[in-house]
């Protein structure tokens, strides 16, 4: 079954595409945070981002280069986030990566990444050694 992005790139749900190549295609969110919300997906499916192979990751980062100023420049925005969200657990809604450009205005009440997570943990030194080695040997 395809996803919901999957529809609208094959025009079978109708869409505001702002920018295609053979690789991505960008559109409004359906259900913006703001003016200008817009959406960055690979053309093939690809439920997280480490099932994206490296080509099309370049490809989707060059699109979302490309797509930031546009976005901002389109809605006369102070600044953007720029996000993923990784999984289910992350607010995932639709398992089909997708990169949201929020445009961000003076003012708009929205906070700062640090702010999705909650309550920060206390973590000592040797639990954040501990944690970086783990993921140092991973990468």
């Amino acid at each position: 079954m395809s996803t919901i992005f999957s529809q609208i790139i094959e025009g079978e749900i109708p869409a505001r595409i702002v920018y295609e190549d053979e690789t991505t295609v960008a559109f409004l969110d359906a259900n913006p945070l703001a003016p200008g919300h817009t959406l960055v997906v690979p053309r093939d499916e690809y439920e997280r981002l480490n099932d994206v192979p490296d080509d099309v990751a370049t490809d989707l980062y060059a699109t979302i280069h490309r797509m930031v100023p546009a976005v901002e420049d389109a809605v006369d925005a102070d600044a953007t986030t720029v996000a993923f969200n990784n999984g289910e657990a992350a607010g995932q809604e639709v398992p089909h990566v997708h990169c949201h450009i929020v445009p961000r205005f003076e003012g708009d009440g929205g906070g700062p990444i640090h702010a999705v997570a909650g309550e920060r943990p206390d973590l000592a030194d040797d639990e954040l050694d501990d944690i970086a080695a783990d993921i140092e040997s991973r990468a």
